[in-house]
């Protein structure tokens, strides 16, 4: 009956310390999931106006946004990287602009150069 209970003992210590070494994540795991908010504004080079309904996009994929009335733009949920982003508007030169995105640099400046 001793050993019966030990080994049953045994294998619940067992089960259980498996358990909780499935349940932890690694910090690279917590890691590869997290993810930032890219930031910036867009403005005229020679000016420095704010630019409003700027065409945005984030080079080979099919995200895209455009600036607000304030120049500003958001893309929300991304993974730290090297993105380029690609500027078009009506009147100006298309840009791309290739930036690293972690969680402590994820604000950019565009300037834009007049195409006349």
């Amino acid at each position: 009956m001793k050993k019966l209970l030990i080994g049953v003992f045994a294998l619940l210590l067992a089960v259980t310390v498996s358990a909780n070494d499935k349940g932890e994540k690694t910090s690279t795991d917590t890691e590869s999931k997290a993810t930032v908010a890219l930031s910036g504004t867009v403005l005229d080079s020679n000016s420095g106006e704010l630019l409003v309904g700027v065409e945005v996009q984030i080079e080979g994929t099919t995200a895209k946004t455009y600036t607000d009335f304030d120049g500003n733009f958001t893309f929300e949920n991304m993974k730290p990287g090297e993105y380029k982003l690609v500027t078009n508007y009506i009147s100006y030169n298309k840009t791309t602009e290739t930036l690293k995105v972690d969680a402590k640099e994820n604000q950019v400046k565009i300037k834009l150069q007049n195409s006349n």
